[in-house]
């Protein structure tokens, strides 16, 4: 088997679960946030760096890599994990989502989707058994079959066609797929419909997977709508396969999700903000460019280890970032990812010793009254997957 997965401990009060995943290429510990590195590398960082901070496993992007610089080179040179410099667990989603979102003239029919490049306009086609081709030669530890991304709104007769794409594609994936050393995943959709998501979820059991992602959610819909469908869904996907939440989330998303008996998370929240100046800290976030910073001497969180908080201060941060110098993207980087990953490894802690709720009651309360938010400073840029474009 690809994979294999140890559910260690089950926590009392809730859904949440510690487990650990064993892969070809090492393991990580879930409930775990996967940094995304769209293009074979996350944004500014280096894989030592990603590893000092705890990141145990990321994700890259097939539809990005299939274009460019191609799937066949990546094979070539030794595969993806070799190729990036990043000799850990790996996964890469499917493409679809990218397909779909960067895309107004895809063709979609049972034997696949054809669409445009968004780079230099040439046609393209990929079938359920080209997009496991491609991810095989990729040499990823977990790969993702190929879905059609439900759009929102949609009817349930549209959400009803769009799963009925998503199973058959999923069935041919699961045909196609070879590799020994790779677990293949089949992704819930069937938009916000709860018979649709169940259907979705027997089907795919049916099918049989190494495991089962959330997919189709933050796509539009309202915060409401989809916590009640992660929440609605969480509970029927198989219990001794890893979970994963594709795109989701927000610290207070995931932290929900984690209750919920979700495993696996992937968002480029923390990156593409860091990129624009919105930094993370326990008590909300930190608009950089602010005025009230530019004499700031405390770091971005007074207490955090990171490497840009031992060292920089606000005021300096806020100079570089206003300047457009790219060690601001950099050092908020740095910043960002450290607080999403320092935030599962404490939860994961607080699961192991019985004081989940407390853990969660508390971040949640403080997340929740920081001054910036409590003053209106701006929104955090929350379209969850929009830097893989």
């Amino acid at each position: 088997m690809a994979l294999r997965f140890e559910i260690l401990k089950a926590d009392k009060n809730s859904g949440a679960r510690l487990g650990r995943c064993h892969t070809a290429h090492g393991v990580f510990h879930t409930p775990a946030f996967i940094p995304v590195g769209t293009q074979a590398t996350v944004k500014s960082m280096t894989p030592e760096e990603l590893r000092k901070m705890g990141a145990e496993i990321i994700l890259s992007n097939t539809y990005h890599l299939y274009l460019r610089p191609g799937h066949e080179r990546i094979r070539r040179l030794g595969k993806l994990h070799h190729f990036m410099h990043w000799n850990y667990p790996l996964l890469t989603d499917s493409g679809g989502f990218q397909v779909f979102s960067l895309n107004s003239l895809v063709k979609v029919s049972p034997e696949g989707v054809q669409f445009q490049s968004h780079l230099d306009g040439s046609r393209h086609f990929i079938s359920p058994e080209m997009a496991v081709e491609i991810q095989e030669a990729l040499g990823a530890d977990i790969i993702m079959c190929l879905d059609e991304c439900t759009a929102y709104p949609a009817s349930h007769e549209e959400a009803g066609r769009s799963l009925e794409l998503t199973l058959h594609w999923s069935r041919r994936c699961k045909n196609a797929h070879r590799s020994p050393d790779q677990a293949l995943f089949g992704i819930v959709q069937g938009g916000i419909y709860p018979d649709l998501r169940k259907k979705s979820v027997e089907v795919l059991a049916e099918i049989g997977f190494d495991g089962y992602a959330i997919g189709g959610v933050a796509v539009g819909e309202s915060k409401e709508m989809m916590s009640r469908v992660v929440a609605e869904t969480a509970p029927l996907l198989p219990a001794d396969r890893p979970r994963y939440l594709m795109g989701v989330g927000t610290p207070a998303d995931i932290l929900a999700a984690v209750q919920q008996g979700l495993d696996m998370f992937d968002c480029v929240l923390p990156t593409r903000n860091a990129r624009n100046g919105n930094l993370f800290t326990h008590s909300g976030k930190i608009v950089i460019k602010n005025a009230k910073y530019a004499e700031d001497s405390l770091p971005i969180e007074l207490g955090c280890s990171c490497y840009t908080c031992r060292h920089y201060s606000r005021a300096y941060i806020r100079h570089l970032f206003l300047a457009e110098e790219i060690l601001a993207f950099r050092l908020n980087t740095i910043h960002n990812l450290h607080f999403y990953l320092k935030m599962m490894s404490n939860l994961r802690q607080a699961t192991a010793e019985d004081r989940l709720p407390g853990f969660i009651q508390d971040f949640n309360s403080r997340w929740e009254f920081g001054d910036e938010k409590a003053a209106g400073g701006e929104q955090l840029i929350s379209s969850p997957r929009s830097d893989q474009i």
